[in-house]
């Protein structure tokens, strides 16, 4: 199977993983070694300032008002944090994805969201979903997910609560006449 890096894997409505149910994960890393990707649509309780007031060291410090929420990008590594962006270079610990989107895992970006020197798009998540070696594949023969190439407007421009309808919308596919059965034609 050629690399899924850069696509968005979109979880099946017969997909029986309550913690998946209507996903739409970006897959950042993709090898014979496994796959790692960001869920984009499944939100936390918590807002992107509340989460900068929890790990800001010097509470005198004022915050940008920042009301998005965060995301979880997948159960593995919930204490993680992950800001994937539109591309900007110069932060501690940062990887280019693809043309439009940049993944990075330091600090420094942190302090800068909600500041001029913000990269003009973002979504911060905590933790990532992972599969083992051929897992993933397996997943797919199965049916439990549709692929799509990676959209910057999904990613950045589209409100969460769309983002899995404007996936399968992407691939021609209108939501309501996907089956639930699995088989292969």
């Amino acid at each position: 199977m050629d690399s899924l890096e850069n696509h968005l894997l979109i979880a099946m409505p017969s997909l029986d993983d309550p913690y998946f149910n209507k996903t739409v994960t970006y897959i950042c890393e993709h090898n014979d070694d496994g796959a790692m990707g960001i869920i984009i649509n499944l939100p936390i309780n918590i807002t992107l300032n509340e989460l900068l007031a929890q790990i800001e060291e010097d509470g005198d410090e004022k915050l940008p008002e920042l009301a998005q929420q965060v995301l979880t990008g997948g159960p593995v590594s919930r204490d993680r944090g992950f800001v994937l962006h539109s591309p900007q270079s110069g932060w501690s610990s940062s990887l280019a994805l693809s043309d439009d989107v940049m993944i990075t895992t330091s600090k420094d970006i942190l302090q800068a969201l909600g500041s001029d020197d913000a990269p003009d798009k973002f979504m911060v998540t905590l933790g990532y979903a992972g599969w083992g070696p051929g897992q993933l594949e397996q997943e797919i023969k199965a049916n439990s997910w549709l692929i799509t190439p990676a959209d910057s407007q999904i990613l950045f421009d589209t409100p969460i609560e769309q983002r899995w309808q404007k996936a399968t919308e992407k691939l021609g596919i209108d939501i309501a006449h996907l089956s639930t059965d699995i088989g292969h034609a």
